[in-house]
C-alpha cells in the first residue's frame, strides 16, 4: 500500500483528504513544513500533498528542502494552492512540483491524479534496472543516472518530474507530442484530467533552463498547432 503525506495548515482540508485516500493508501498528516519534513524523512513516502500558502516555512520552502535532500529528491510532490496566478504556479514547478491543483478542488480529480502518479512512480521503479546510461538526440545528450542534461552550452540539473518529460521525448525522436498525449504519457493521466497549462509551464522551465534564448528555442521546438519535438540536427 502506498505512502502518502498530506501537507495542510488548515485541518478541516487536511483531514477531509485524509478520509478520501485512507481506503486506499496509507495516509499520514502533517500541518506545517517543519513536521511535514520530519515526518518525509522518517517514512519515506510514496507522494506528497503539498499545501503552498502555509504561515511560517510554506509549501514552496518544503519542496525544495526535499528536492535538496538526498534520499526524498525523487518523491513526486502535488501542490494545493489557493493562488490561481499563473505566476504562483510556475513557481511551484520550479520549486520541483510535479503537479498542482487549485482550492477549491474536486475530491474525484485529486483521486485520479493520486492514483496516476503512484502507478507511474512503481512503474518507474520497475523499469529502473532497463534504462540506459545516456541518449542522445540532436545536441542533447540526457544522463539517465544523474539527471542532467548536457548542451553545448552547460549542463543543467533536472527535477524529477522534468526529467521524465524529457526522457520521454527524446525517446521518441522525431515524434511530435501534443500537451494532452504527453499528459497521458508522460504523467499517466487519464484523458480530461490535468491541464495543458501543466506541459505548457514546464516546457517553458526547461527551456528557461537549457536553451540560449527561450523565446527563440532550438533544442525543445514547437509545431505550431501540434505541440513539441525535439531537434534532431
Amino acid at each position: 500500500m502506498a505512502n502518502i503525506l498530506v501537507v495542510d495548515d488548515e485541518e478541516r482540508v487536511a483531514l477531509s483528504i485524509e478520509r478520501s485516500l485512507q481506503r486506499e493508501y496509507q495516509v499520514r498528516v502533517a500541518y506545517n513544513g517543519p513536521d511535514a519534513l520530519r515526518i518525509a524523512r522518517r517514512s519515506s513516502p510514496d507522494l506528497i500533498i503539498l499545501d503552498i500558502m502555509m504561515p511560517g516555512m510554506d509549501g514552496l520552502e518544503v519542496c525544495r528542502e526535499l528536492r535538496n535532500d538526498p534520499i526524498l529528491h525523487d518523491v513526486p510532490i502535488l501542490f494545493l494552492t489557493a493562488r490561481g496566478r499563473i505566476e504562483d504556479k510556475i513557481d511551484g514547478l520550479e520549486a520541483g512540483a510535479d503537479d498542482y491543483l487549485t482550492k477549491p478542488f474536486d475530491v474525484r480529480e485529486l483521486l485520479l491524479r493520486v492514483k496516476a502518479i503512484v502507478r507511474r512512480t512503481a512503474d518507474s521503479t520497475k523499469v529502473e534496472d532497463d534504462v540506459v546510461d545516456t541518449i542522445s538526440v540532436g545536441q542533447l545528450s540526457l544522463n539517465c543516472m544523474n539527471y542532467q542534461l548536457i548542451t553545448p552550452e552547460k549542463t543543467v540539473l533536472l527535477t524529477p518530474v522534468e526529467f521524465d518529460l524529457i526522457y520521454h521525448m527524446m525517446s521518441h525522436p522525431g515524434q511530435v507530442f501534443s500537451g494532452e498525449r504527453l499528459l497521458r504519457e508522460v504523467w499517466d493521466y487519464p484523458s480530461d484530467t490535468g491541464s495543458p497549462d501543466l506541459v505548457r509551464m514546464h516546457i517553458r522551465n526547461l527551456r528557461l533552463k537549457i536553451e540560449p534564448h527561450s523565446s527563440r528555442p532550438r533544442y525543445i521546438v514547437t509545431v505550431p498547432r501540434h505541440g513539441y519535438t525535439i531537434a534532431t540536427e
